[in-house]
């Protein structure tokens, strides 16, 4: 009987896979504001069980601060997964919108970068909070300061208007789930090689901070005055320093698996 019940959920589960893929909006690519003619890898198109999906939203500016350090940063981040976890990892990342139709509860986990010039509509604000109320996970990068925090919090208060942000504590299964996270530091932008700073505007002190749902299971990460997104991207940059790239890899896979274990 046993037996019987492997067999009948090994016919199941491909079914469902081949289910959910049918629903999934195919793998896109757009102008980025740093990168416009970004090689694909060769394996582009293979399946997998975790993808970078990055948001696509309206900004408080004419350009798309959507697609900063993108497709390379992504890119990177998904090579890093593969060779620090056994998540089977898709090489390219998906740009996802809100007002895609339903798309969005296709892809679990999201990130969104330069969140402090990020303007949700209203609709746009329904779909994120049903979408982590869902089950979803979203984290958030590269944004600096007490007027980009303004900015991203005009929003993110109309996402969850009820739900306080909090400092997430040392202590926290996200900080531990693979590496022990407890001695961090602030990762900075790719400025830090002509100004020496890792702190942009007022940011001074990089802060961890998230939403709960209400089994206390962190659903927004907010990793505040600093950017891990650079950070990968400039993983391959002899000039910045490697220890920004190995704290943003290791925040990454920790966030990933803790958005996939909890």
């Amino acid at each position: 009987m046993r037996f019987r019940r492997v067999v009948v959920a090994s016919a199941v589960v491909p079914l469902l896979l081949a289910t959910l893929y049918a629903y999934q909006k195919p793998f896109r690519v757009y102008p980025g504001v740093e990168y416009t003619n970004f090689p694909l890898p060769p394996d582009y198109r293979d399946k997998a069980e975790w993808v970078f999906a990055r948001l696509i939203y309206p900004a408080v500016v004419s350009y798309p601060r959507w697609t900063m350090d993108y497709p390379r940063s992504d890119r990177h981040l998904a090579q890093a997964l593969r060779r620090l976890t056994r998540i089977q990892v898709r090489s390219v990342e998906q740009p996802v919108s809100l007002d895609d139709g339903d798309d969005v509860y296709n892809w679990p986990w999201l990130y969104g970068v330069e969140v402090g010039y990020w303007n949700l509509t209203d609709d746009e604000c329904r779909k994120m909070r049903d979408f982590l109320l869902r089950g979803g996970f979203f984290m958030c990068d590269d944004f600096h300061g007490t007027r980009e925090w303004a900015i991203f919090t005009a929003s993110m208060k109309r996402v969850f208007p009820d739900r306080p942000i909090t400092d997430i504590p040392d202590g926290d299964p996200i900080f531990h789930v693979i590496y022990d996270l407890d001695h961090r530091y602030q990762v900075p932008g790719a400025q830090f090689l002509e100004t020496g700073r890792t702190y942009e505007h007022d940011g001074y002190q990089p802060r961890w901070r998230c939403i709960r749902d209400d089994k206390g299971r962190i659903i927004v990460a907010m990793c505040h005055n600093m950017d891990l997104g650079d950070s990968w991207e400039h993983a391959d940059n002899p000039e910045y320093p490697e220890k920004y790239s190995a704290l943003g890899f290791r925040i990454a896979a920790n966030y990933v698996v803790y958005a996939m274990t909890h």
